[in-house]
This record gives structure tokens, C-alpha cells and sequence, in this order.
């Protein structure tokens, strides 16, 4: 039966040593959909005002160099890349909120970090 392949190949996958749920394969990842959460709670109960200009674009950098990363180390690791896909699409919503609400304010833009 079809299903019964199916089933045994996921169970196969879950438990494989290299990049089951029981390596950093899995739960390195798991943790960083946090920052994916992060920025769309921010985005959606936060004005603009409250955004970082240098720290978004921190975690732009962030995301962009781990994907990278997510695809280059053997075997690939897509629930990485997924994870980065999605928190740089978030961190640019954020980025972009921000510098319109600067903009609209005749405030410059200042991504230096004097206040840190």
C-alpha cells in the first residue's frame, strides 16, 4: 500500500542520524522560526516608530549569509533555508515600514548606533 511506503519513509527521515529531529539539523532551525515570529508580531501589533533601522538591518545581513549557509553544508538543509527565506522577507517588510515612516516624517535615516 502507498500509504504504508510513505509513512515508513517519513519515519525513516525524522530518524535518520545526519538530519533527523534528534540533531542540530532540526532543532537549530526549529529555533529560529522565533525571529520569524518576532518580526511578524512586531509588524502587526507595532507601529513603525518602534522599528530599528540598524538592527533590521542586522538581522537582513543575518538571514541572507545563513541561507547561504542553509544551502552550501551537505546534507542541505532546507528547514534552514526556509526558516531565513521567511525572516528576510519579514525583516524587509520591517525595514521598508520603517524608512516610509522616516521618510513621510523628513526624519534621515541614521543607521548609525549611538544609542547602543
Amino acid at each position: 500500500m502507498a500509504w504504508r511506503r510513505t509513512a515508513r519513509q517519513v519515519w525513516e527521515a525524522a530518524n535518520h542520524p545526519e538530519h533527523g529531529w534528534k540533531t542540530t539539523h532540526f532543532w537549530g532551525p526549529l529555533a529560529n522560526w522565533a525571529l520569524v515570529g518576532s518580526a511578524v508580531w512586531d509588524g502587526l501589533n507595532y507601529g513603525p516608530e518602534m522599528i530599528s533601522v540598524p538592527m533590521t538591518m542586522t538581522m537582513c545581513v543575518y538571514s541572507g549569509l545563513f541561507m547561504r549557509f542553509a544551502w552550501a553544508v551537505q546534507p542541505r538543509n532546507y528547514l534552514l533555508l526556509s526558516c531565513h527565506g521567511f525572516n528576510e522577507v519579514a525583516q524587509m517588510i520591517q525595514l521598508s515600514r520603517a524608512m516610509k515612516y522616516k521618510r513621510e516624517k523628513g526624519e534621515p535615516v541614521d543607521i548609525s548606533q549611538k544609542d547602543m
